[in-house]
């Protein structure tokens, strides 16, 4: 028997991506553990400069040359770039009477409290990107929460993502742009430039825009998330994760057919999501997916 037959969509969980580090290369894996929050360790760390506030690929395009991997043994963050050695990263979360450092780090208008994590890392990042700056961790303790304008008033926390948990996109709405791009005389382009946590299958093309809940079937239980707010696109999209070199040839594909009433006309790709329920249990690739479409 299908899952949810008596829903309007149905597919499959087709990618999973992790984010440890804000702004940083993803981890593409085969299941994630979710939280409230979102996916476990998606934007858990982040880059801040001497002044605490947040660094991205918009301003720092060689971010995207920072690529982790999670250690499958070993609780351990290992970070790479070019021309710089291996960066270790501890995982597990630093107990209340640790010497780690408390400090208040800004991302967007949000102050928030973090843990620094060390020198080490902050001469790492400050040597890779040219400039001073430090690696920091999301206070757990701390609940930043997602707009409430948004989430219609549930309280929905998030660590250092732009301003939601989760980031759904299908891999037919990568595949309607690659069409577009290659008509256009432009390379295609993989969907890590759009920088999702869940990557839907079998659906139409933008079919994300319009569900309402998003239920998973999981093992454990239905999983179901609220998609909230289109995602407005920054460049960050037109950056080659494998080259840091940007070519506006993936928004200026975008414009064309992107541009989003819902958000004044600002580009949009793909949805920002809240958990509802099913905190605490696994998503994997190739779980069942099931949806309601609305049209307003």
């Amino acid at each position: 028997m299908s899952f949810r037959p008596d829903l309007d969509l149905s597919g499959t969980i087709a990618r999973l991506f992790v984010h440890p580090v804000k702004s940083c290369a993803g981890v593409e894996v085969s299941e994630a553990l979710l939280t409230p929050a979102g996916l476990e360790l998606d934007r858990a760390f982040m880059v801040v400069d001497a002044q605490g506030r947040f660094l991205t690929q918009r301003q720092h395009p060689r971010m995207a040359l920072v690529r982790p991997q999670i250690g499958a043994q070993e609780p351990l963050l290992r970070l790479q770039a070019p021309g710089m050695p291996d960066l270790p990263v501890a995982l597990p979360e630093p107990a209340p009477a640790s010497a780690r450092t408390g400090v208040s780090v800004s991302v967007w208008d949000d102050v928030v409290p973090a843990w620094d994590m060390g020198e080490p890392a902050a001469q790492w990042f400050s040597a890779f990107l040219g400039l001073a700056c430090r690696l920091v961790r999301f206070d757990p303790a701390h609940w930043r929460l997602s707009s409430l304008d948004w989430t219609g008033g549930i309280e929905a926390p998030n660590r250092f993502s732009d301003g939601f948990p989760l980031l759904v996109a299908s891999q037919a709405s990568v595949d309607g742009l690659n069409e577009r791009l290659l008509a256009a005389g432009e390379a295609a382009v993989g969907v890590e430039r759009f920088r999702p946590n869940i990557v839907i299958g079998g659906v139409e093309a933008h079919d994300e825009d319009r569900i309402d809940a998003l239920h998973i079937g999981t093992p454990e239980g239905e999983v179901r998330l609220q998609l909230v707010k289109p995602c407005v696109r920054c460049p960050i999209p037109d950056i080659d994760p494998a080259t840091a070199e940007s070519t506006p040839a993936v928004s200026t594909a975008l414009r064309r057919y992107r541009q989003d009433k819902r958000l004044g006309g600002a580009i949009s790709f793909g949805m920002n999501a809240i958990v509802l329920e099913g905190a605490g249990r696994l998503l994997r690739v190739g779980q069942p997916i099931a949806a309601d479409l609305r049209f307003d």
